[in-house]
């Protein structure tokens, strides 16, 4: 993988995972700046999508947004996470070939990560049962996974398989 392969790896990952980055500071450059607006509008844009398929009463609103505003933080650390690791597997890539060491331990780190999203959907469904009835709960995470799903594809087709 060339270097422009890796910084086009990464621009999709800083535009796909924008989302669990904190907002720029008001002192940093242009670029940041530009950083914060897309994550804003890309935040908006999957609250929209969100709020116009779950059909909520104003009730289940006041419950619910609290809990979607919790959910987005934690699936932020695991998009973080999951990054992180395509960036390990890009730099490792580079090198010319990737030991069975190198290849072992990142996919151990890939399936923590889906293991813990798992939990985490599962400890969320939780939540949710508790403010909403069990389809809208369902629905909310059929949603992220609808989303999930968009993004990973992009994520898959940009990433190269394994050689050695």
């Amino acid at each position: 993988m060339n270097n422009n392969k890796i910084l086009l790896v990464k621009s999709v990952l800083i535009i796909l995972f924008t989302l669990s980055l904190p907002i720029a500071a008001a002192d940093q450059d242009i670029g940041n700046t530009n950083m914060e607006i897309l994550r804003e509008k890309v935040e908006a844009d999957k609250k929209l999508l969100v709020a116009s398929n779950m059909s909520l009463t104003e009730a289940e609103a006041k419950a619910f947004w609290p809990i979607y505003e919790e959910y987005q933080k934690d699936l932020g650390k695991h998009n973080k996470r999951l990054a992180d690791i395509i960036v390990d597997y890009a730099e490792a890539y580079n090198t010319g070939s990737i030991s069975d060491a190198t290849a072992k331990q990142l996919m151990t780190d890939y399936l923590d990560i889906e293991k813990s999203l798992i939990d985490m959907k599962k400890t969320y469904l939780d939540k949710l049962s508790r403010v909403l009835p069990a389809a809208k709960s369902v629905r909310y995470l059929q949603i992220e996974n609808k989303i999930a799903a968009v993004q990973r594809f992009k994520l898959a087709d940009g990433i190269p398989l394994v050689y050695r």
